[in-house]
């Protein structure tokens, strides 16, 4: 997959190829704990390398970090003393190609290990490229053994083979059981599928849904969101024109719920607390039908930017940004100044692991303590911006339960002022399960060769049944990554009661 030539070929150097571009991302993210999202699409934006290169830059980069666990549990039998003492740069290649020998069909054998002993040669010498040489040319042939056992301990043998970090399995596997914690993993190393939000105040689903297959593109209605449409095979929607003009968004549909529960009308005063990027900004606007006011604050001043140019481009005109921290609001406004109050809370990120697999890696179970406690503070602080009678809305996008159920349960016994909202919620599908694969070719998949690790068939209805336990309780609602491919989300909808005071 040779790349286009480039200005730095014209000056006599090797193009970057997809494998070195992969790389020195890889090395970035483990060194500077950066976003692999973010280091990605800078490398890729400065590159100049074609579609077919920069998909399999991509792949590269998501796929190793998503199983980045599997692959050194397995490598550290081939590397002798182990992968810790080896140069980063080495041990990331190394960690790229056996993501290739190991997970990819697609890839010759040969064409992972020359380019990756290539690799060695130019940034190393001829002792690493050696090594490297060797290393991988025993993963080839002894692939077929490469299998994690069944024997293990369950929460050991679902960290190891759908790569997580065992603490974490083990906190899921308290929280919600063996068999769904393994479902939710497995659904955390698969590829994300594509879902835009049209804007109702410019057309349609249905209209939006008719233009978009007359220009051939593959496009079905959200089964979760009302204004959702599922794209596949589309590329880039964010390069299509109709994005550009302002006729749709790119978000989650688990995402688009959020402003359904929000449920703002039309003249209604509404506070987005954490407002950036402004995807739900824009969504509470549209459905307020850009008449009323809301106030969208962020603490941080270069995301201001993003949501006025998410306001701009939709033509949106009731959104007025505010750099604050979420903590200060309540001395920024009057006591209950708000119709509609919405918390989507900073978050341990657990739902969006598939998006940020780097997540599963970078934090510690520490954290989530840390965490806790932000949401919590905010939470007491934006309350009292709620008039009575109005709504409070509280989501992330993590499946964490002290963040989130158990966050809301210990609020309202400090706030009796409010309760759930049991009936005005939107009533979500009972058809959630593993959806259809929309994997890409090799996007992530898992290898189709017979000592791939592939999870033990869960009985579909054993998932159901302990997922829909979760949204059980009237107002909150918990979804989970595998159930309808979207990201894992968590809303809750408090209304203050009418007769509410504080007491405290």
């Amino acid at each position: 997959m040779p790349a286009v030539k480039s200005r730095t070929a014209d000056k006599g150097k090797k193009p970057a190829s997809a494998r070195q571009l992969a790389l020195d991302v890889l090395v970035r993210v483990e060194q500077d704990q950066s976003y692999s999202n973010l280091l990605l699409h800078q490398a890729l934006s400065r590159s100049e390398l074609n579609k077919p290169d920069a998909a399999l830059a991509t792949e590269l980069v998501y796929g190793t970090i998503q199983r980045l666990g599997t692959i050194d549990y397995f490598l550290a039998r081939f590397v002798k003393g182990g992968l810790a003492k080896l140069e980063p740069w080495v041990r990331s290649l190394l960690r790229l190609s056996f993501y290739q020998l190991y997970y990819l069909q697609r890839i010759p054998d040969h064409a992972a290990v020359n380019e990756a002993v290539d690799i060695a040669k130019r940034k190393g010498h001829q002792g690493i490229s050696g090594m490297v040489n060797g290393v991988l040319r025993n993963v080839i042939r002894q692939k077929a053994d490469l299998v994690v056992p069944d024997s293990l301990e369950p929460a050991v043998r679902i960290a190891i083979r759908h790569s997580h970090p065992e603490w974490l399995v083990r906190r899921w596997i308290a929280q919600y059981g063996e068999e769904l914690t393994e479902r939710i993993c497995e659904a955390n190393n698969t590829p994300p599928h594509v879902s835009i939000r049209v804007n109702l105040m410019r057309r349609t689903r249905d209209e939006l849904l008719a233009e978009l297959r007359r220009e051939g593109v593959q496009a079905e209605p959200s089964p979760l969101a009302p204004a959702g449409i599922v794209v596949e095979h589309a590329g880039n929607m964010a390069l299509h024109p109709l994005f550009r003009s302002g006729e749709f968004s790119i978000q989650d549909e688990s995402s688009m719920l959020v402003a359904e529960f929000v449920d703002p009308k039309p003249g209604m005063a509404v506070l987005d607390c954490c407002a950036a990027p402004g995807g739900k900004t824009a969504h509470l606007a549209e459905k307020m039908e850009d008449t009323g006011s809301i106030v969208a604050s962020d603490i941080h001043e270069h995301k201001k930017k993003l949501i006025d140019e998410q306001a701009g481009r939709l033509g949106l005109t009731c959104i007025r940004t505010l750099v604050a921290d979420a903590n200060e609001l309540a001395d920024r406004f009057p006591p209950a100044s708000f119709d509609r109050v919405l918390l989507d809370a900073p978050c341990s990120g657990f739902g969006v692991i598939r998006r940020k697999p780097e997540i599963k890696w970078t934090k510690r179970e520490r954290d989530i303590a840390d965490i806790a406690a932000v949401q919590k503070e905010i939470l007491h602080r934006v309350c009292r911006l709620v008039k009575p009678g109005g709504v409070l809305v509280y989501s992330t996008c993590t499946i964490e339960r002290s963040e989130n159920d158990e966050m809301i349960r210990a609020f309202l016994q400090d706030h009796p002022e409010f309760a759930l909202e049991r009936d005005d919620v939107p009533a979500l599908p009972v058809s959630a399960n593993t959806p259809p694969a929309r994997n890409a070719p090799d996007a992530g998949a898992a290898p189709e060769i017979a000592s791939a690790p592939k999870a033990a068939p869960t009985p579909p209805v054993t998932a159901v049944t302990m997922a829909e336990a979760y949204r059980s309780e009237p107002g909150m609602v918990q979804i989970f990554p595998h159930e309808f491919g979207t990201d894992g989300f968590f809303i809750a909808k408090l209304r203050r009661l009418q007769n509410g005071s504080f007491s405290s």
